[in-house]
């Protein structure tokens, strides 16, 4: 499936949709329909399972997008917080430099070059730009990526701040509040799920790199000498959270970092291939304490961690494992959406995607509407206070399973004569299209213990 085929299938579906598209939208930016919604909050729901809920010392935080300006300045964010940008001369599109590299050559290894290496590379090999083909760049120059705006009422009494570029900084200023409210002991774990916003060139692969996206972060504070080996846990911990959401090991693999972020002592991506390549989803590093350390200097205060038992008194080194929701979402979609040809010569389009993630768990459907209509609304109206479901009416039967195995709804219920005079229905599983016949009164039960998260 290439990428405008996703594209077409998630906007028929209600899935993703193109950002104020009234008005002709507005570049990168999309809109979660229902499903899409749904989809992305199982999402966020089976990682916090899997990072706070399951881990020992673990706490999540919801810590605000705006944060004083010094905040960024000690991150060294507003210093070298940018990309590597060049312009074409002959159709005067604007480019990152290590893409056009990546994109002409993978083994080029880009991320591990300088400015005058990258800017030698793409002259010498003549890269192409991927617009109009020819290769006549400018020179490569730095953009800061963050977006700034002003707070204040009026012009003289205005400040700069900034829309934050990653979550990371909201754990690492509380630091202190969540060890010190949850008596924590390290190593602790902060989690968080939110926006931030990078003024950044896009290539266009749909959610996959955009200017407003979400990010589930987590942070484990440890002492040195610990950190190597929790940096290799949380490797191996993100190829299972992610074989946990369906994505299989065989399409995941690490990508260690080359050159190494200023604040980094290891670095490791982990990617998915995606229709367009090889695709970063997580990323894990080994910050030392080189955040805690700064943000000390920055703002005077201690951050100073003090273990009761021995008395040593220490800033924490830091291992950060973060996952991109919108490029996860559109990883689990790739997977699971298929064209499949069944026994009778016909196809259907099914989402076979991990019942826990599914949008809508179960699909309501009297067999005739005047006869059976009634008994099936009222067991619609039962089972959705126990998980999402659908009431559908319209069209033959076999055209209804079709709508839901085409928006990834794993269980289907039909209601007929029998269902009125004996109670029982027929429940329908998606990928196998097997039917077997269940008492309503057990329905909740059977249908919970089959699209709850597995137990870690």
């Amino acid at each position: 499936m290439m990428m405008e085929d996703m594209v077409a299938y998630c906007n028929q579906y209600g899935f993703i949709f193109q950002g104020s598209e009234i008005y002709g939208g507005l570049a990168n930016t999309w809109d979660y329909g229902p499903l899409g919604t749904r989809l992305k909050n199982n999402i966020k729901d089976a990682w916090r399972y899997f990072f706070i809920q399951s881990r020992d010392s673990s706490f999540e935080l919801d810590s605000d997008i705006l944060m004083n300006p010094t905040v960024w300045k000690a991150s060294g964010h507003l210093d070298s917080f940018s990309d590597p940008l060049l312009d074409c001369k002959e159709c005067k599109t604007r480019h990152r430099a290590d893409n056009l590299i990546g994109d002409f050559d993978e083994e080029a290894k880009a991320d591990g070059m300088t400015t005058e290496e990258m800017i030698q590379y793409i002259r010498t090999n003549n890269v192409p730009c991927p617009k109009c083909g020819k290769s006549n760049f400018t020179d490569i120059r730095q953009f800061n990526l963050m977006f700034a705006t002003e707070r204040g009422v009026t012009q003289n009494s205005t400040n700069t701040i900034y829309l934050r570029p990653e979550n990371a900084q909201g754990e690492y200023v509380n630091f202190l509040n969540v060890q010190r409210t949850m008596r924590a002991k390290l190593p602790f774990g902060i989690g968080q799920i939110g926006k931030a916003f990078r003024n950044e060139i896009t290539p266009g692969n749909f959610t996959f790199r955009t200017i407003e996206f979400e990010q589930m972060e987590y942070q484990t504070f440890c002492k040195k000498g610990t950190d190597e080996e929790l940096y290799a846990f949380f490797k191996d911990y993100g190829i299972k959270f992610f074989n946990l959401l369906g994505l299989p090991s065989e399409n995941l693999r690490f990508h260690d970092h080359e050159k190494l972020a200023h604040y980094a002592k290891a670095a490791c991506d982990i990617e998915y291939l995606f229709p367009f390549g090889w695709g970063e989803i997580n990323g894990t590093h080994n910050r030392t304490d080189f955040d805690l350390s700064r943000h000390c200097e920055f703002s005077g205060k201690r951050l100073d961690y003090i273990d009761l038992l021995t008395n040593e008194k220490y800033i924490p080194y830091i291992i950060e494992s973060t996952y991109g929701v919108d490029r996860i979402v559109l990883a689990v979609l790739f997977e699971a959406l298929q064209e499949e040809e069944l026994e009778s010569g016909d196809t259907r389009i099914v989402l076979k995607i991990s019942p826990a993630l599914a949008p809508i768990k179960l699909n309501v459907l009297p067999v005739m509407k005047k006869k059976h209509g009634e008994k099936a609304l009222e067991i619609y109206n039962n089972v959705k206070k126990h998980f999402m479901a659908t009431y559908d009416d319209a069209g033959n039967i076999g055209r209804r399973y079709r709508r839901g195995d085409a928006i990834g709804t794993p269980y289907a219920i039909s209601i007929d004569d029998d269902t009125i005079n004996d109670g029982i229905v027929t429940l329908r599983e998606r990928d196998s299209m097997k039917q077997i016949r269940i008492k309503t009164e057990e329905l909740v039960d059977y249908l919970n213990d089959k699209v709850k998260l597995p137990v870690v």
